[in-house]
């Protein structure tokens, strides 16, 4: 839902604090926006998560991000100016080390990630047009009900490791 698409409703700051769960309810499930009022003085916003985020399910990226976590990994979550979320990471390897980028497209997981790599030269092989590393092929090898975001930064790693050698 575009952000500009939005109809806000005044809400004063007693009503949220008496109905909490009914409001989140409304905002969450019904796509709701509320303007909080607090002494006459318009103060926040109450918007739903996909104003800002992609058309990925919470839970898939929940369950991502703690996948990440029990291999060993800290990922920084962002949101890109196109709502696609983009996780980064650091890797060292012999020569340097790299930041790694996997961002997850609209339709992820059934559109697979693109992976980056900085700082690369920019000769370096086997990367598409826009930079991204070709480590699916034309998503021949992606399978979106088996691979995860780990499992494209396990790819990353050993992109790199190949480069470097």
């Amino acid at each position: 839902m575009p952000a500009n698409s939005l109809d806000f409703q005044l809400l004063s700051m007693t009503e949220l604090r008496t109905r909490p769960g009914e409001i989140l309810d409304r905002v969450a499930d019904q796509g709701q926006a509320f303007l909080i009022e607090r002494n006459g003085q318009r103060k926040a916003c109450l918007v739903p998560l996909s104003v800002f985020l992609p058309d990925i399910s919470p839970t898939r990226i929940a369950d991502e991000i703690q996948e990440l976590e029990s291999n060993g990994e800290r990922p920084q979550a962002t949101v890109t100016p196109e709502r696609e979320i983009a996780f980064q990471f650091r890797h060292g390897v012999e020569r340097h080390p790299y930041d790694i980028t996997v961002v997850l497209p609209h339709g992820y997981p059934n559109s697979c990630p693109r992976i980056y790599a900085t700082p690369l030269d920019e000769r370096a092989p086997h990367r598409w047009a826009d930079g991204a590393l070709c480590t699916f092929g034309v998503m021949s090898s992606w399978n979106p009900g088996k691979h995860t975001a780990a499992y494209a930064l396990a790819l990353a790693q050993r992109w790199l490791t190949g480069y470097e050698a």
